[in-house]
């Protein structure tokens, strides 16, 4: 395959995905989940032992009173974050609540500033942003600069399309979905690692062939472990997708489409991106 060749297309397959999540990014933006929005926090204790969160979820579901929330359980206590409740709201909740699981007590209502909300989203991007830096840091101390450079470039572009995804079609982005990212990111970078560790490797066998040649034969030494990879991970994705929750789904789709972009990028982006590079300021090989 003449990957180095065309990548100018691959470059332009790139582009036509980016340009519509850049626009929804800019005009739509995420639907942020209530652990960004501030809202309402309940304390809830429910005299039977057997209850779970699920039980919880489904009961607030049944009471069809259209607000988001998440649901968190510390034995018999259950945590439920809402966007922000009227008294009557309150009200409504927990004898649903009563009626649904029997012996429902409000222990404690407690208000979540935006403040709040804004401090935990600045944590989340400040973490996004730090994992980026020290993942530079190690593909330039472990290859060289522009290794660097096209891996943290093909990390942007899987993170964009997969903000662009959950921009596009306004699926939540709480906190389970900055997991997800940090796991599609770790996940990207380790892809690429294994591609520009059989560059450096065949770089060092010193064979009579040009860059191109060379470039073209690692991706294809590898090629076969990066879907095998993500056609396994995908099925696992699939299923927890199917048989999954709600907060399962959010994180089952953001590293189901991270994974398989991450897998696009690191073959047909980073590479060529790093050619480019390594042409344009004329590095020498490592």
């Amino acid at each position: 395959m003449q990957i180095i060749q065309r990548r100018k297309i691959y470059y332009i397959i790139s582009l036509i995905i980016l340009v519509p999540s850049i626009i929804s990014l800019m005009f739509q933006g995420l639907n942020l989940g209530i652990d960004f929005q501030g809202g309402t926090l309940l304390q809830v204790r429910v005299e039977a032992e057997e209850t779970t969160s699920a039980d919880v979820r489904a009961a607030l579901h049944d009471l069809e009173l259209g607000i988001e929330y998440n649901v968190q359980q510390s034995d018999n206590d259950f945590f439920i974050r809402t966007t922000e409740l009227t008294q009557q709201d309150t009200e409504a909740i927990i004898s649903g609540l009563d009626t649904a699981l029997g012996g429902v007590e409000l222990l404690e209502t407690e208000m979540v500033g935006g403040i709040i909300s804004s401090e935990l989203a600045r944590d989340a991007i400040l973490a996004l942003i730090i994992a980026s830096v020290l993942m530079l840091l190690y593909i330039t101390i472990r290859f060289e600069l522009y290794f660097g450079i096209a891996a943290i470039l093909a990390i942007l572009h899987n993170v964009i399309l997969v903000l662009g995804v959950f921009s596009i079609f306004q699926l939540e982005a709480g906190m389970p979905f900055i997991a997800a990212m940090l796991t599609v990111i770790g996940y990207s970078i380790n892809d690429t690692i294994v591609v520009f560790d059989r560059i450096r490797e065949n770089i060092s066998m010193e064979r009579r062939e040009d860059t191109i040649t060379m470039l073209n034969r690692s991706i294809m030494q590898t090629i076969v472990r990066s879907l095998n990879t993500v056609l396994t991970t995908s099925v696992v994705l699939f299923a927890v997708l199917l048989l999954g929750g709600v907060t399962l789904e959010i994180i089952a789709i953001a590293m189901l489409v991270g994974f398989i972009v991450g897998a696009y990028s690191s073959l047909f982006i980073a590479t060529p991106l790093w050619h480019d590079l390594s042409n344009k300021f004329k590095t020498k090989r490592v």
